[in-house]
């Protein structure tokens, strides 16, 4: 029985070690992929600040722009709501936490008798609404953990198109901010409407573009600008949450690997418990035996002429035992 328990110990630490040896690796390549999101975030910002700015000047220089992407609605009807996640698991809390965030807001515009649709970008959350009946307007997925600029432009174009001609009077964003290694947050965003041109000229109020002349002309150029902005927004809530897709399996690979070796050592213990108790009941064994067999055997005496009378030489066994018995009973 101890040697089958200790088969099975043996096993399982084997198959620990294993599974410890792949969480290892995997925390290593989410370490390394977490910082190229971080370089490539970074890459993108500057463009996203520029065009960003480009905007605001163009309404603080007087651009009046009667643009579908700028249209407000105070109560909207139908809104949008879209979930940037993972397509793969194995990253703690990451996809659960924009997933749940997600549903707030639909159960949100369920109770004010709201209608809504849903853009999926990832295979996780489109899994989980379709398994709970949601109805999903447009799914993408395969670039959640390396988005290009052309994956955004796609999403984007969907996400307008819905907000133009779809019905959608409102669109949220829901993914995942990346603050740093040790800290994300789901984070719910308007993306559309955009800004009126009055906000973005408040935004812009540095009198830079005052002296400026555009070609064809200030409205024109914003009207122009306004679907890169929708794209650039996106494209930096996707690097975002792909940063925080990689910090986050980084630090739940490593607590998979903490618990591992925990486990192995817990079972190792166990293993020389087990032996230390297998050798215990073999020296307990050897002890009864010994004493049974000492009392089947009787008094001294009767092992001494069991002894005595076992002799190769009959002859003389008589007058040795009266000799060490010292009578002559025999």
């Amino acid at each position: 029985m101890a040697g089958a328990q200790e088969r099975v110990l043996r096993r399982r630490i084997g198959s620990t070690q294993n599974m410890k040896k792949i969480t290892r690796a995997m925390e290593l390549i989410a370490a390394t992929r977490v910082a190229k999101a971080q370089a490539r975030a970074a890459e993108a910002r500057p463009y996203a600040e520029r065009i960003t700015g480009v905007i605001a000047d163009l309404a603080a220089g007087g651009a009046e722009v009667n643009h579908p992407l700028l249209a407000q609605v105070d109560d909207p009807a139908k809104i949008a709501v879209v979930v940037i996640a993972a397509d793969r698991g194995l990253a703690g809390a990451f996809n659960s936490a924009v997933i749940k965030a997600a549903e707030r807001e639909v159960a949100a515009a369920r109770s004010e008798n709201r209608d809504y649709a849903l853009v999926t970008v990832g295979r996780k959350p489109a899994d989980y609404f379709r398994f709970r009946n949601y109805p999903i307007e447009a799914e993408f997925s395969g670039f959640s953990d390396k988005p290009t600029f052309e994956d955004a432009a796609a999403v984007a174009a969907r996400v307008s198109d819905l907000f133009t001609n779809g019905g959608c009077e409102r669109i949220l964003l829901v993914y995942t901010r990346f603050i740093s290694m040790g800290s994300q947050e789901p984070v719910v965003r308007r993306f559309l409407p955009l800004e009126s041109a009055e906000t973005m000229a408040t935004a812009g109020e540095s009198g830079a573009t005052a002296g400026f002349e555009f070609e064809p002309g200030a409205a024109q150029v914003l009207e122009a600008l306004l679907p890169r902005y929708v794209e650039a927004r996106l494209f930096a809530a996707m690097l975002d949450s792909a940063a925080s897709e990689h910090a986050s399996r980084q630090r739940a690979m490593k607590s998979a690997t903490d618990n591992a070796e925990e486990l192995i050592t817990t079972l190792t213990r166990k293993i020389n418990q087990v032996r230390q108790d297998a050798i215990t009941t073999e020296i307990m064994e050897i002890i009864g035996g010994a004493e049974a067999l000492s009392e089947d055997r009787g008094d001294p005496e009767d092992l001494l002429l069991d002894h005595l009378f076992s002799d190769p030489f009959p002859k003389h066994t008589g007058a040795h035992v009266r000799h060490v018995l010292g009578h002559d009973s025999y």
